[in-house]
């Protein structure tokens, strides 16, 4: 079965059993310094038409594959409007009958024009699993990064899918503030958490494989990464901060070279050892090699 993909095409990393239905290409903010996914000239932002979608759904049905997920990408499919996902949804639900999750990446603005109810109705249909990127709850580092977005936007988007019934898994940058802005990076995160308590939380550290050009120009140039201890020290200002009732914790991407898992607050104390213990003593922790680390 192959589907006509305008690569490339990103996805969560426990979206990898999915069907990837590209619904949009590319990302239509695509100002954010720190991300190249959508850079290239071909990635322009543009919704695929609906009469397209319906023939690769089609497609799918043809080859017989048994489909119990499906994420809708591009970067942001969540900008279409309320009733071409609604059309989408339905569309999924006529031909995929077996779908018992549908998901997609939400930018925090992408919310501002659907109410609760048109949420909800999204969820009736499966749309169930939002993964928004807020990258920080700090507000002078959303605005050197070109976000778009503040502690108030991404917390009024994150609060509007809670009482639409929907989940969200919130993803946040370990690194993006750089050394000077870090501690108050991580808190302001923790805040902004601790206000939304997401139903899932990873944690991302910021990598630069096109070159740092494009994003250190938001700080004037004066930015660097930061060390691999000076990671384990924000991580760790960032569980002190966090007051989670339930929330399912991942830092387990390849970006990471620490691995946590757990379920906040349950876990607290024993994620805050291992961290503690990484920074102490590293070499007993078992740490991702530079070479094993990836975007």
């Amino acid at each position: 079965m192959m589907l006509n993909y305008i690569e490339p095409v990103f996805r969560p990393p426990s979206e990898w059993k999915s069907l990837i239905l590209q619904v949009t290409n590319g990302c239509s903010h695509n100002q954010c310094t720190f991300c190249d996914m959508y850079t290239q000239p071909h990635k322009k932002f543009r919704p695929k038409k609906p009469d397209d979608i319906e023939r690769e759904l089609q497609q799918i049905v043809a080859s017989g594959t048994r489909v119990h997920r499906v994420f809708l990408a591009d970067g942001d499919a969540m900008t279409l409007p309320f009733a071409r996902l609604q059309h989408i949804c339905s569309l999924i639900n006529q031909y995929l009958p077996d779908v018992q999750r549908i998901s997609s990446y939400c930018l925090p603005r992408n919310l501002t024009n659907k109410t609760e109810e048109q949420l909800a109705e999204l969820r009736q249909l499966g749309l169930s699993l939002l993964y928004v990127g807020c990258e920080s709850g700090d507000d002078e580092v959303l605005a050197k990064v070109q976000k778009g977005e503040t502690f108030e936007s991404s917390l009024i988007a994150l609060k509007k899918l809670k009482a639409a019934g929907m989940k969200s898994s919130v993803m946040i940058l370990n690194g993006l503030g750089g050394p000077l802005l870090s501690e108050q990076h991580a808190i302001a995160s923790a805040r902004l958490m601790n206000a939304a308590q997401p139903e899932y939380l990873s944690t991302l550290v910021v990598s630069f494989p096109l070159g740092e050009a494009r994003f250190t120009a938001g700080f004037n140039g004066q930015f660097r990464q930061l060390t691999q201890a000076e990671l384990f020290h924000e991580m760790k200002v960032l569980l002190d901060h966090l007051e989670l009732d339930k929330t399912v914790f991942r830092s387990d991407h390849a970006s990471n070279y620490l691995v946590l898992k757990g379920i906040l607050g349950r876990d607290k104390a024993k994620l805050l050892a291992q961290v503690n213990m990484a920074i102490s003593n590293p070499d007993v922790m078992p740490l991702r090699a530079e070479w094993q680390r990836g975007l």
